[in-house]
């Protein structure tokens, strides 16, 4: 068992926790909320009968156990049992992050994240990437759904039943172990070449994808016909397509995730100076558009302003005026019909409001 020893850890006895509500499932099992009934703290249960899914737990409870980072979900310990067919049965607790998955976050949303939120997730994601790396582990499976969020908004990798120890002795890519999820998988992953590093920066770019457009990467060959989208992603020179009205410093940030030769993509320290991530300034975007874009979040449905095609408006009436229009919150233009002195912020108000970048949240 690793982690901080807290007195809210579950424990693991028979009869002192109970079994909730399922909450997610995947290839090899499933994921239950649980309860201690001891002292009431939450936690989940991921398990399976299957010999297959009991291989993936027992992998994932191996590099859980032997890592402890705050930008990793935290194991909390693992219960063998017998399920009602007489197999062996895995029982897998992990820390309970209450606001779900990023996957989950833009269900709920209802749509693709704003550029500068990206920048938070992604920047959070590196660095847990970047611990794993340093510890010599390969993460193997990065998309949106195996990237849970705290009630805060902290960010942890979780789903670690992919995850495995390249050796060197292996090849040139690590060891042979064909794992993941297709669409988000490596083209030398996909041809079975080997699982190394770099594996999870290509699986980064598409994550990145997938936050900017909600859709999966390689969405234009659907998900109807695997086996034709695995073909193109391990045997043609494409990359996936890249999002529309990105910033500069995004559109680079992405090829340099998604470089077909794995020696040639970027590595994790790389890509936490990269502009994207440190939040420079170069790109499309004008700076009434970030403003505006980065510290404001909806308030209702009439904030949205999306097409019907969840894509942002690009219409203009040819000053420009419209545009920049169309992204301030209905909430706020009302503000507008006020006098002079209260038509507009003045810089000094912008930068700290930009430097809070405070949300607002009603139910």
């Amino acid at each position: 068992m690793s982690g901080n020893g807290e007195s809210s850890s579950p424990s693991f006895l028979p009869g002192e926790w109970d079994r909730g509500k399922m909450i997610g499932s995947g290839s090899f099992g499933v994921v239950h909320l649980a309860i201690n009934k001891s002292n009431g703290s939450l936690f989940v249960v991921k398990s399976s009968d299957s010999h297959e899914g009991n291989q993936s737990i027992e992998n994932e409870a191996k590099i859980l156990e032997a890592i402890d980072s705050p930008h990793i979900v935290q194991c909390l310990g693992k219960h063998i049992s017998f399920g009602e067919n007489g197999h062996l049965k895995i029982n897998l607790f992990i820390e309970y992050m209450a606001a779900g998955s990023l996957g989950d976050l833009m269900e709920k949303l209802g749509g693709k994240l704003g550029e500068q939120v990206i920048r938070v997730y992604t920047r959070e994601i590196l660095k847990g990437l970047k611990y794993l790396h340093d510890m010599g582990i390969v993460h193997g499976d990065i998309k949106s759904q195996n990237v849970l969020l705290g009630s805060r908004g902290n960010i942890k990798l979780a789903d670690f039943g992919c995850a495995t120890q390249p050796k060197p002795n292996k090849g040139p890519h690590g060891q042979r172990f064909l794992c993941g999820t297709p669409l988000w998988m490596a083209p030398e992953v996909l041809r079975n070449e080997g699982l190394d590093f770099s594996a999870d920066i290509w699986s980064l770019g598409c994550t990145v994808i997938e936050m900017a457009t909600n859709k999966s990467p390689w969405g234009e060959l659907g998900v109807s016909n695997q086996m034709a989208a695995i073909l193109k992603i391990a045997s043609s020179n494409k990359r996936p397509t890249l999002p529309r009205d990105f910033s500069d410093d995004g559109i680079d940030f992405l090829r340099k995730c998604l470089v077909r030769t794995p020696e040639k993509r970027s590595t994790v320290g790389e890509l936490l100076t990269h502009p994207f991530i440190k939040g420079g300034t170069n790109g499309k975007n004008t700076r009434h558009k970030r403003f505006y874009e980065h510290i404001y979040s909806p308030l209702s449905v009439l904030d949205i302003g999306l097409d019907d095609d969840g894509s942002d408006s690009e219409e203009s009436d040819g000053s420009g005026k419209m545009k920049v229009a169309s992204r301030i919150p209905f909430s706020l233009r009302r503000y507008e019909k006020r006098g002079s002195s209260q038509k507009q912020c003045t810089e000094n108000d912008e930068m700290v409001l930009a430097q809070e970048n405070w949300v607002t949240v009603r139910s």
